[in-house]
């Protein structure tokens, strides 16, 4: 328990906190389970740049390149002769956006950019060097959960562009990311575009390197939430006791990442007066990334309100850029 001079909350209060109520349930679950957005402290999105730049994580330089051959094409299409405000969802360090944001400067003379996303850290490096590159670019920043708030975000007399990019739908369950969609198309005016990015099914071992590297860089990435909650619970995870694993699951379409118990274990998280008990083998589901066809794609939009435009992809097909319309309710 934590004492007066503690750093923890008590654990009644540490409960109510999201990080605190997410890995209390996740971890009094059967199975046990922690949501991917944990991974996201200021070193596991240092982490995740590095991930992004392994020989074996196709996604980001596949959707980089589609932007770099199809930005001002893509641009143009989301604008429709208006003005665009451009909005990103779990914006990151924005290593990506730039060629669209560069291409929405030279389209219409300068642009607003929203970059809104749980880490204060990659936002702050994303103005940065925005700022630095772009100079017709406004960048005006906001840390939050990226699921709630983006109509607090005025761009009056333009038109908005959410980019939602990086296969991110992909992390939730398919429920979720369609009442995500909802959610979105809620906060927007007909009219108002979505730039989608999504992974698309292929083969089982291309799959599996992307989210296993040789590296051993995604291990350390998904241990880094163990290491996140020792630091901010009180926790005392062994992470060098915990094997990363990633699966493939084709019936669900998805990859799946655990953190498996070399060992029988009990673990104490102080923050949260709870002791938690591993059996040798037993995993903590920490990601799902599900991957995607474009009837699967364009029926989840449809189902939530919006309508598909045009849709870019890479010479093999491996990704795909869908621009959708928010319709008339």
């Amino acid at each position: 328990m934590p004492t007066d001079n503690s750093p923890f909350l008590t654990p009644v209060l540490a409960r109510t906190t999201a990080l605190g109520a997410e890995v209390y349930a996740g971890l009094t679950a059967a199975p046990k389970s922690l949501s991917p957005w944990l991974f996201y402290d200021q070193r596991g999105s240092a982490l995740f740049e590095q991930i992004s730049d392994l020989p074996e994580y196709y996604l980001t330089r596949t959707e980089r390149a589609i932007f770099r051959s199809h930005g001002s094409e893509i641009m143009r299409a989301a604008a429709g002769g208006r003005r665009l405000a451009v909005l990103e969802l779990g914006a990151g360090t924005a290593s990506k956006t730039g060629l669209l944001l560069a291409a929405a400067v030279a389209q219409q003379g300068s642009a607003d950019y929203y970059a809104i996303d749980v880490s204060e850290s990659a936002l702050l490096e994303a103005k940065r060097n925005l700022e630095r590159e772009l100079p017709g670019v406004r960048v005006h920043t906001r840390v939050a959960d990226y699921t709630e708030g983006l109509g607090e975000i005025d761009a009056p007399g333009e038109r908005k562009l959410v980019l939602y990019i990086g296969s991110s739908v992909g992390n939730f369950e398919p429920a979720a990311a369609a009442a995500l969609l909802r959610s979105l198309r809620a906060e927007l005016a007909p009219g108002d575009q979505l730039l989608l990015g999504a992974d698309q099914v292929k083969e089982e071992a291309t799959l599996l390197a992307a989210y296993s590297d040789r590296q051993g860089i995604t291990a350390a990435f998904n241990r880094n939430v163990l290491v996140r909650i020792n630091r901010e619970l009180g926790a005392d995870f062994a992470p060098e006791t915990f094997v990363h694993e990633a699966l493939w699951n084709p019936t669900a379409s998805r990859i799946e990442m655990h953190l498996r118990s070399r060992i029988r274990q009990a673990v104490e998280i102080p923050g949260l007066d709870l002791t938690v008990h591993f059996g040798a083998g037993e995993s903590i589901h920490t990601e799902n990334s599900y991957k995607f066809t474009d009837a699967g794609v364009v029926a989840s939009l449809e189902g939530s309100g919006f309508a598909l435009r045009r849709t870019w992809k890479d010479e093999r097909g491996w990704f795909a850029v869908y621009l959708a319309e928010a319709t008339a309710t």
